[in-house]
């Protein structure tokens, strides 16, 4: 054979030698298409591996459903928290007091001074004068109850002389009702000369007394009263109480 025969002959055996090398790393999944796969599964690996972002690192405060910060640091609502919505939404507001209306009161003994007058005219007649020393408006119901000495007996109070509305006391102003001591012809009967005079004041209700009792003082001499005793209501002007 020539040595040009041989060396082609040389050729194509290296040639298909190749070819079958080629054919074999194909077919059995271990050429270069498997290394870049091995390639990208080692990248999906490492960062399978790789630590997820810690929460304690993200200083963003979150929000809560209602509408509240609820994230770390001073944004927290937990123990030792300095604020958030949240925590002032659950505060009660405290309730204070309520303050006194400044309405007008009862009159009686404590809050009112109280003088007696005997008058010339008319004659066996007293007046009594009721001023406020309070520092709210007082109402003077009724008439005064009055007890001259150690007397029992209640006086009656003369109807006709009821006013059309209860007398109101401002602080500083003053109430009037007239007493009639005696017959004033002498018909009258069990009199006697007291030294002391109680004056009572009446509640809404007009039944019995309320508060504190007054105790004008009466002329040295005393006054003199019989059976035939009586008092007006009280009344706002002094005119319509010397009227009876």
């Amino acid at each position: 054979m020539s040595s040009i025969s041989r060396t082609r002959l040389l050729a194509a055996a290296a040639t298909t030698v190749v070819a079958a090398l080629s054919l074999t790393a194909c077919n059995d999944g271990t050429g270069t298409q498997d290394e870049g796969r091995v390639a990208d599964t080692s990248r999906s690996a490492a960062a399978s591996h790789s630590p997820a972002p810690s929460a304690a690192t993200d200083q963003s405060p979150s929000t809560d459903s209602t509408g509240s910060s609820a994230g770390t640091g001073s944004y927290g609502a937990g123990a030792g928290s300095t604020g958030g919505t949240a925590t002032s939404a659950r505060r009660t507001p405290v309730s204070k007091a309520p303050s006194s209306s400044g309405g007008p009161v009862t009159c009686e003994g404590s809050t009112v001074r109280t003088v007696a007058a005997p008058l010339t005219r008319p004659v066996n007649h007293m007046l009594l004068t009721v001023t406020n020393t309070g520092s709210k408006s007082c109402y003077l119901y009724g008439y005064p109850v009055v007890r001259f000495g150690e007397a029992q007996a209640v006086p009656p109070v003369i109807e006709a002389s009821q006013p059309q509305a209860v007398v109101t006391l401002a602080p500083g102003e003053s109430g009037y009702a007239s007493v009639n001591l005696a017959a004033t012809d002498g018909s009258g009967a069990n009199g006697y000369t007291a030294k002391t005079l109680t004056v009572y004041f009446q509640g809404r209700s007009g039944n019995g007394s309320v508060g504190k009792g007054a105790h004008p003082s009466l002329p040295t001499q005393g006054t003199y009263v019989d059976d035939a005793l009586k008092v007006t209501y009280w009344q706002q002007s002094m005119d319509d109480a010397v009227t009876w």
